[in-house]
Parts: structure tokens; sequence; C-alpha cells
């Protein structure tokens, strides 16, 4: 993650017996990493739900769950860890839904459930956390919990992530980060990235992105804008919306020097039908990605995300936007 967090204490025995594939894949120092790890996880949804499988089932330290919603039948449609019965009875938060299913993945791994607001958390409860991951909030409450990330004085690693039926963003802010690149002759180079806030991310004026910027990153700034503007959570806004998103849409155009034609109409009523619904395989894509970016990021090994990722399940595409652009520096 960029830190020097100390490896010292030993794995157990019954550590390196349950973790002995992966340790031969990336090694005692990163599964050490691994082990001593906190995550935060702001947001149970499908998408998230694939993410907390993964780390948990790799030995993650310990896990936290944050989201006092209700479950409800919508939300079996694509979260598989929540049993009917709990969503009959309509008293479980999702959180709690998936807690105990998350410890019987690997009871080597403390999962609790964090009651509470994301868009209210303090700083001293940040603290306790080295990765952060957001899902289903509004951009106020993304930006929050960004800026407080970045104001601590240890290094805590920030994910957000949004599956809208068949399209997928993570953002990822690792502030600045090292890790070891194996070069084609074998031997590990250390790299040095430095990151942008999210903030900074989505004030660069469009005019000033490559061309071949992917379509999905301006449609999504539109309908986070959108959204923001109306205080409306996401997937709050659905297809009776279009009219007045194609007005937003237009007038972010005008002001950014940006076509219309770079937005297209057809996407953005693909994402507002979409509405809440995540659509499963595109949940595992996503989570599946995501896990493999936080191991990287914890054990500072293998070339991670920068910036944002994008994923359509109708081209089947996974495309890397680095926004702003920064330079790579290299060390011997």
């Amino acid at each position: 993650m960029g830190g020097d967090g100390g490896t010292e204490e030993e794995l157990t025995a019954q550590e390196t017996a349950l973790y002995d594939r992966q340790i031969r894949v990336w090694g005692v120092d990163a599964q050490k990493r691994l082990s001593k790890a906190h995550v935060l996880v702001c947001g149970v949804n499908g998408t998230t739900i694939e993410f907390c499988k993964n780390i948990v089932l790799a030995g993650v330290g310990s896990l936290s769950l944050m989201d006092d919603h209700i479950v409800t039948e919508d939300d079996l449609s694509a979260n598989f860890l929540i049993p009917h019965d709990v969503c009959m009875q309509g008293v479980s938060s999702r959180a709690e839904a998936c807690c105990e299913s998350l410890k019987d993945f690997n009871p080597m791994v403390r999962v609790a459930v964090a009651i509470g607001d994301p868009s209210l958390i303090d700083e001293g409860f940040v603290d306790r956390f080295d990765i952060i991951v957001v899902s289903c909030a509004s951009l106020k409450t993304k930006l929050f919990l960004n800026d407080n990330c970045r104001k601590r004085s240890k290094h805590i690693a920030f994910y957000s992530v949004e599956c809208k039926d068949s399209c997928g963003e993570i953002f990822v802010d690792l502030q600045n980060h090292s890790y070891l690149q194996k070069k084609p002759g074998g031997e590990p180079e250390q790299q040095e990235l430095t990151y942008a806030s999210l903030q900074e991310a989505i004030s660069v004026p469009w005019k000033n992105l490559p061309k071949k910027t992917t379509k999905l990153y301006y449609a999504m700034r539109v309908l986070e804008s959108y959204e923001l503007s109306e205080g409306r959570n996401p997937g709050e806004t659905g297809l009776s919306d279009l009219p007045a998103v194609l007005a937003w849409r237009k007038d972010m155009c005008d002001r950014m020097s940006l076509s219309e034609s770079q937005i297209p109409t057809a996407l953005l009523e693909r994402l507002l039908a979409a509405g809440k619904k995540e659509h499963p395989p595109v949940c595992a894509i996503l989570g599946g990605i995501l896990g493999q970016e936080v191991i990287k990021s914890i054990s500072c090994k293998g070339d991670p995300i920068k910036n944002f990722f994008y994923y359509d399940a109708a081209d089947g595409k996974g495309i890397m936007e680095d926004i702003p652009p920064t330079p790579v520096e290299h060390f011997a």
C-alpha cells in the first residue's frame, strides 16, 4: 500500500498450511501483510460481496461490513450470501445477513458488522482500517470518505465500485504507492505512483482528456452529477428521468467543450434502466478484479489499476483510464 508496515510477526503453522498455495504465488511477506490488513466495506451488494468473499478466502486480517439497510427481496438477485428466509423475516440488515456466511468461508478471518452511516464516519474510526471500499453511496459520501482517508497520518487506500446491470466502474486512490514490478529479465524493479483524489480525477476538464477516453467514463459522470443535483442516491434515477438527464448531458458537454456524441443516448438509457439492479456475472468480474487490486496494494507487488477501471458486458472489454495522466518514476 505504499507503506512500510512491518511483517515481523511470523505466520502460524495453521496459516502456513491453509494459505500454502497462494504463498507459493505471492510469497510469505505478502501473506504476512495481508494477514495484518484491516478492510472496511461500506455498502453491501452483489459486487462488494464477491470482493469480500475473495479477500476472506485470501486471508485478510479483518473485514468490517457497514450497511444498515434492511434486506429486501431485490437484494437476492445478485447477493448470493443472503438466505431467502432472512429476506422474508425483514429484520436483518444487509451487513448482518452476510456476516456469518463470510465467517464460514474462512474462520481465521475476523468478520464483523460496523453499525453506522458512511457519510458520518469520524476520523478516529477511519484510522482503524488500511483499506476502505465504498459502493452504492452518493458522490458526496464518496468524496467525504476519500478526503478523510487522505487526511490521516497513516496510509489508507480508497476504492469505490459500482455495478449498473451490465456495466461497472472501479475507482482507485492509493495516494503515493511504491511497489515491485517484475521486468522481462526476472529482476524486480521498484516503481512509484502518485494518485489523484476522486475530486481531482472527476474535476479534470473533459477537453483535456484523450480522445479515446471510454464513453462509459463520461456517462457515469453525467449520472452522478445529475443525482447529486437532485439529492438522490445511486440507482434512484430511472428511465422516466431520461429527458432531464439528456438536458443535463447537453449542459455538461457545452461547459466541457465535448461533443454529445461521446455520451450516446443509448448508453445513458441502459444505465438509467438498470436502476439499482446488478448483473451477477458482472458482479463476479468486478469483485474479482477489485479483490486482486486490493491484494496487490497490500502486498506492494504487481502493477495496480491507475485509477479508473470500466467493464461493459455489451462488448466484454475491460478498460483502464488514468485520469489525469501522471508519469511513472523508475528507481534502480
